[in-house]
């Protein structure tokens, strides 16, 4: 089949504002939105820029706007999106080059929430690891699945608002270590959490889980997180 592919393009080393260019190529119903990017540079124009790595929805590098949503390059099919493709960066993050955004402000905030286990109590007697039962691992083990590919956190229009809210994405990891029965410092992610580009900043819009490439109840873990901020407890 034949495909229109309309692309984003801005090289700040020659452009004072962004284009589109479009491009008419054969495809496969099955083939990947990657996959036509990749034929384009390859083909077409090799000084497209954009991110990829493991081309199979894990790492998360290849999150952009694929007819006006935000997907994983690598998991969008042709036979999903149609044969008429605009492809754009991701919103709320400065511009690189053509598809590629700076992700050191998502990062950073990312950073905020602590996001790494913390115990320091001495390990049991017996020298094993800190046990869970099933109950508790499976309490947060949703938010354990996130990628941290900025689909969610790109999608929310607080963060379009001001790119000091933590973002969805900070948040599910902020879920992830409080609700671990093994971690020790929920109180101090509370804390982070509380202040005010925190919690407070979701309005409960669903448009990051809505984007979430990992079906990721993102909604659902914000509000938990608010009502543990709220009343102090962790259940």
């Amino acid at each position: 089949m034949e495909v229109t592919l309309k692309i984003f393009r801005y090289n700040p080393e020659v452009d004072k504002t962004f284009h589109y260019e479009t491009y008419t190529i054969e495809a496969h119903e099955t083939d990947r939105i990657l996959d036509l990017l990749e034929h384009v540079k390859g083909y077409n124009d090799g000084t497209l820029s954009f991110r990829r790595s493991c081309a199979h929805g894990v790492c998360g590098s290849d999150a952009m706007r694929i007819n006006g949503r935000n997907m994983l390059a690598c998991k969008a099919l042709v036979r999903d999106v149609g044969d008429k493709i605009t492809v754009e960066p991701l919103l709320g993050l400065k511009v690189q080059k053509d598809l590629i955004v700076d992700m050191e402000p998502f990062f950073d905030n990312y950073k905020k929430v602590l996001p790494y286990f913390i115990n320091d109590s001495p390990l049991p007697a017996d020298g094993k690891e800190r046990l869970q039962s099933p109950e508790q691992r499976a309490r947060f083990d949703d938010t354990t699945k996130c990628i941290l590919c900025a689909a969610c956190t790109t999608s929310c229009p607080s963060y379009w608002g001001t790119d000091s809210y933590l973002g969805p994405a900070a948040l599910v990891t902020a879920h992830r270590f409080i609700f671990d029965s093994r971690d020790e410092a929920a109180a101090e992610r509370l804390h982070v959490i509380s202040e005010t580009d925190g919690v407070a900043r979701c309005h409960t819009i669903f448009n990051c889980t809505m984007a979430c490439p990992r079906d990721i109840q993102i909604t659902k873990a914000i509000g938990e997180l608010k009502m543990a901020t709220l009343t102090g407890k962790i259940e």
